[in-house]
């Protein structure tokens, strides 16, 4: 199956959601490629980018169940590659 290349940017507003979403990226670590966590708690938020190379299908999943839950942002960038 072809892969993609991407960025999946998070902005987590509520910390209860930020436990979840480290469970969602390890189950799917295996398509990870690095990944940046900064605390930004002037603000009160936590900005984490995941770079992954997966199918595209996958990818839209992940995001998707990620951007389901409470006080979470979600983006996805995606390479020409």
């Amino acid at each position: 199956m072809d892969t993609r290349v991407a960025v999946i940017s998070i902005i987590v507003e509520d910390d209860a959601s930020a436990v979840k979403i480290n469970e969602m990226l390890s189950s799917f670590s295996d398509y990870v490629i690095g990944r940046m966590g900064v605390p930004y708690k002037e603000r009160g938020v936590r900005i984490i980018c995941v770079a992954v190379d997966a199918p595209q299908n996958e990818i839209s999943s992940l995001s998707g169940k990620i951007g389901k839950l409470s006080g979470v942002s979600v983006k996805i960038a995606y390479s020409a590659i």
